[in-house]
C-alpha cells in the first residue's frame, strides 16, 4: 500500500502550488488532463521545451513530470460526464492505470485544472486506486 495525492492548480498561484507539493514530499505529478498542451493558465501548459511551462516549473522544484492521457476526461464537456467517466473505470481501470503503476516514481500526485477535487475526475481514479488498496490525500 502507497500513499498519493491530487490536486488542481484552478485558481492557485505557482508558488502556492509547488510548496503543497514539496512540503508533502510529491516526486512526480501525473498529469491526468486529456490535453494538456491546452491549459488556461499558461504556466501550467505542456509546453514542447522542457524548461517552459509545467515541466519547467517542477524541474525548478525538483518534481518530475509524467502526463498520462489516457487518464483524462473524455466526456467532460458532457453533462452527464462523471457516470460515464465512472462506467469508463468500472470496465477499464486497470488498463488504464497500467503505466501509471510501471514505473511512475513515488510518491505521486494526480494533477488536473479543477481546483476542487469534487468538481474533477481524479476523484474517480483516486476512488479505483484506493480499492485496490493505496490511500489518497486531496490537496484542496
Amino acid at each position: 500500500m502507497s500513499k498519493f495525492y491530487t490536486i488542481g492548480y484552478g485558481g492557485r498561484e505557482t508558488e502556492e502550488f509547488l510548496r503543497l507539493l514539496t512540503e508533502r514530499g510529491v516526486r512526480t505529478v501525473v498529469d491526468v488532463r486529456l490535453r494538456p498542451d491546452r491549459a488556461s493558465m499558461g504556466v501550467y501548459t505542456l509546453a514542447r521545451d522542457p524548461e517552459k511551462g509545467i515541466r519547467g516549473l517542477l524541474a525548478k522544484a525538483g518534481i518530475g513530470y509524467v502526463s498520462l492521457i489516457e487518464l483524462g476526461n473524455p466526456f467532460f464537456e458532457q453533462d452527464d460526464w462523471e457516470p460515464r467517466y465512472a462506467r469508463l473505470f468500472e470496465s477499464a481501470g486497470s488498463l488504464l492505470t497500467e503505466r501509471l503503476r510501471a514505473g511512475v516514481e513515488e510518491p505521486f500526485c494526480l494533477m488536473c485544472s479543477e481546483k476542487s477535487v469534487q468538481a474533477c475526475h481524479r476523484k474517480y481514479i483516486a476512488a479505483f486506486l484506493e480499492q485496490r488498496g493505496d490511500e489518497a490525500e486531496h490537496i484542496e
